[in-house]
């Protein structure tokens, strides 16, 4: 017997990755589980992206809105949801899609988890003090000298990210990419991998027109309101952390806004890096449907011969 057929698309941010999950989804008669870090959490409305409530029914949605900034959420969370939201969908379906820019979030539904080593809490604690004490731009050259292959990947906006390379590094003497290496799980169903692509400038372009839209939408004023809980990990994000440091006083709101474009930017340029990676994943430019939806046939097709 063959095995159902998640459809992962993966890519970019702004590149498209939601209008396309959408088509797909009302093509083939089936819902959509959110691979997106940030579209999970109720409060963080105008600066996720997150699918409209006029996208979100055109087609059922899983894991978005689904939990507070408040709660404690990891990766492993996700990959429990996520497989258990799939396996529902399957129950009913031939086909799942999943979509979403945050690659390890990704890797952990097609792949399964890497396997870390326990770390003794003095080092997080350690290195926590540091970065009290000397900010960010501490965790971000102490990871680059240490790690720069997952400097390159990795979302240098996020502290907590950054901590938990190090403390693997100082306590293991390893690289934290070196640990990142796990064989495949072998899941109940296959995957099929679509990434979107388009010319760089024209991203970097959506990205800005983007963050423009969402200004003009109050993101600065939804940022505001969420100040007072600017130390919980969901917020320790591009989109928000740029304006805390505006309300910290450290620049002016026009600085605020080049950090924001300038930011997401380069999240796009890792986010590519890091799908860039897997080489079965099938490239397409947004405006290909027809092609992608032919894959996908193909795909399906197979499987109803093999069963």
């Amino acid at each position: 017997m063959s095995k159902p057929i998640l459809v992962v698309i993966v890519g970019p941010t702004a590149v498209g990755k939601t209008s396309l999950s959408i088509e797909l989804a009302r093509k083939f008669e089936t819902e959509i589980v959110s691979a997106d870090s940030r579209q999970f959490y109720r409060e963080m409305q105008i600066g996720t992206a997150k699918p409209t409530a006029i996208e979100l029914d055109a087609a059922p949605h899983h894991l978005v809105n689904n939990l507070s900034v408040r709660d404690d959420y990891s990766v492993g969370h996700f990959e429990q949801d996520a497989l258990r939201s799939i396996s529902t969908i399957f129950s009913k379906k031939e086909i799942a899609i999943m979509v979403g820019g945050s690659g390890m979030y990704v890797d952990a539904v097609c792949n399964g988890l890497d396997d870390f080593p326990e770390i003794d809490p003095k080092y997080r604690e350690n290195i926590k003090k540091e970065f009290e004490k000397k900010g960010i731009s501490f965790l971000q050259e102490e990871v680059e000298k240490e790690d720069p292959e997952y400097f390159n990947i990795v979302d240098r906006q996020n502290p907590q990210r950054l901590m938990r390379a190090l403390e693997v590094i100082y306590a293991t003497g390893r690289t934290f990419s070196s640990f990142r290496v796990k064989k495949t799980v072998d899941r109940p169903f296959q995957v099929l991998k679509i990434g979107l692509e388009m010319e760089r400038p024209l991203v970097y372009e959506r990205i800005d027109q983007r963050m423009d839209l969402m200004i003009e939408e109050g993101l600065f004023e939804e940022a505001k309101r969420l100040y007072p809980l600017k130390h919980l990990n969901a917020l320790q994000t591009v989109g928000y952390q740029e304006i805390f440091g505006f309300l910290d006083g450290h620049y002016d709101k026009e600085e605020a806004i080049r950090l924001l474009k300038r930011n997401s930017r380069r999240y796009a340029k890792r986010q590519l890096t890091w799908f860039k990676r897997d080489e079965n994943t099938h490239w397409f430019a947004p405006s290909q449907l027809a092609e992608i939806k032919k894959l996908i046939e193909q795909k399906l097709e197979s499987f109803k011969a093999e069963n």
